[in-house]
């Protein structure tokens, strides 16, 4: 049964979680070890597969465009010069402003309302692409996509934080944002398969691309409606004792901190440094992922390879991307470390460009694209769960994850436009190289930030005899990351 079947129940049962919250701290009791891990593994039964499928919609939506390109787009619709590059790069504009709005609004409304809204609306807008026959059609076209889409990746983040403790949430993350390195294989698998269909219904076959898969993702989305659970307290797939344990969890994972929303704990957000110290490295991180995205089909078109098997070759680097994400984010909650594999696996990545930028080799810089992409998506999932943690309070992480998404997602204007130079792309590697060459110094820089103020709060704590029971906690309910008994992840 949904969580969202009766509206009038489950508005009651959201404010009844909101209100409990906000004054009787931890709800619920401390379940034992067992119970934990059953009640995950429940968790991720009824969530994670759902919250994939999305992702994978969206992400195939916004990077189908690479695939159309090589399917014909760029002939019939006269792409010349740098107008391929444009109609990427728009879609990040629009996509970047409205991703704090989108999560503020995700808040005052439900996720089962907010979320499948959404989802109808970038639907409708990918399926009406395939309308679309020159420059000036698919600009506005991608500028509209890029607003609807662009409360979807934050949104699904700053959900799973509400039913995870920050210690299990990379490996969450991970498993979602897999979705995206599936959708660069099925999004090859797809192209090559649609594209035949050139002529039908006097579409080319790039405009059935656009228009079958717009129409899956309003299909999914009206069906969501009925499927998406909206907080713990409310979901209908967990037993009431089952809810109050996750509950108790919860607070007890974010001391106590606030869960209504406040213009202040925006602020806070907006206002604390170390969330631009997850902006840069989040975006050092995702040009590349929009890069192998946005490119990985003319990349590998250009090593010499014709165009229907450049779409089947862009299927292994996200296959062993996917691999990779899953596996590191499941590493990264078993050790509770962030920093230590964004920093690693960003440098296989950057091996991984100093190939392809060295080598001419067909075989060779084959290689090296796979590399990059094994290296590089893994550190997505792992550095949100990052900048999740460095939050305290719904409305501050929220925002937080959303500014970092945002504001880094401006980063695909960046991808959009470095690939100009083929067959070896000199400019567009080397760039991603330094950006990945800055994500790496950041990391170092926030790993030593954060220990240094965890030990300092610990000696304040200890100095004052601050203890962390539930009167200290009420104590410090909205100072949100400031709070003395808060903690930073490393």
């Amino acid at each position: 049964m949904s969580g969202t079947v009766n509206d009038e129940k489950s508005e009651k049962a959201s404010a009844s979680y909101e209100e409990r919250v906000a004054v009787d701290g931890p709800v619920g009791v401390e379940p034992t070890q067992a119970e934990h891990k059953r009640i995950l593994r429940k968790l991720d039964v009824h969530l994670l597969p759902f919250v994939s499928l999305l992702y994978l919609l969206s992400f195939l939506d916004r990077a189908n465009i690479g695939n159309a390109r090589i399917a014909g787009m760029a002939v019939d619709a006269h792409l010349t010069g740098l107008r391929y590059n444009t109609i990427a790069a728009v879609f990040f504009i629009p996509y970047a402003l409205a991703e704090v709005p989108s999560n503020i609004a995700l808040k005052l409304f439900r996720p089962s309302r907010w979320i499948p809204s959404i989802m109808v609306a970038w639907g409708l807008v990918m399926t009406l692409m395939s309308l679309c026959k020159n420059y000036h059609d698919l600009i506005i076209a991608r500028i509209f996509l890029g607003l609807a889409e662009a409360g979807l990746f934050p949104g699904i983040t700053f959900y799973l934080s509400l039913w995870y403790r920050r210690r299990d949430v990379a490996a969450r993350v991970a498993i979602f944002f897999s979705a995206a390195t599936i959708a660069g294989a099925f999004g090859g698998i797809l192209a090559f398969g649609i594209e035949k269909m050139e002529g039908v219904g006097n579409l080319h076959g790039w405009q059935w691309i656009f228009c079958l898969e717009g129409i899956v993702t309003v299909l999914v989305a009206l069906a969501s409606f009925f499927y998406m659970h909206d907080y713990p307290e409310t979901a209908t797939f967990l037993t009431e004792t089952e809810r109050a344990q996750v509950v108790y969890m919860l607070k007890e994972d974010q001391q106590n901190l606030a869960t209504h929303y406040d213009h202040k704990f925006v602020w806070q957000a907006m206002l604390d440094y170390k969330t631009y110290v997850q902006i840069g490295i989040y975006m050092g991180l995702l040009i590349p992922v929009y890069a192998i995205a946005l490119f990985t089909p003319t990349i590998v078109n250009q090593l010499g390879y014709s165009a229907a098997r450049a779409q089947l070759l862009t299927i292994p680097p996200f296959v062993c991307g996917c691999i990779a994400t899953i596996g590191v984010g499941l590493l990264s909650d078993r050790y509770h470390l962030r920093g230590p594999f964004i920093i690693g696996m960003a440098f296989v990545s950057l091996i991984g460009y100093i190939v392809l930028y060295t080598q001419r080799a067909p075989g060779a810089a084959y290689a090296g694209a796979v590399l990059s992409a094994v290296g590089v998506y893994p550190t997505i999932a792992v550095d949100l769960a990052w900048a999740g943690s460095i939050a305290g309070g719904d409305v501050r992480k929220g925002v937080v994850l959303a500014m970092v998404i945002g504001l880094g997602n401006l980063g695909g204007i960046c991808s959009s436009f470095i690939y100009i130079t083929p067959p070896y792309f000199h400019i567009g590697h080397g760039t991603i190289m330094g950006w990945l060459g800055l994500s790496i110094l950041l990391s170092f820089f926030a790993m030593w930030d954060y220990s240094r103020i965890n030990k300092k709060r610990e000696a304040y704590c200890a100095q004052h005899g601050i203890v962390n029971d539930a009167e200290t906690r009420e104590k410090y309910r909205d100072m949100g990351s400031e709070s003395p008994l808060f903690r930073y992840t490393i």
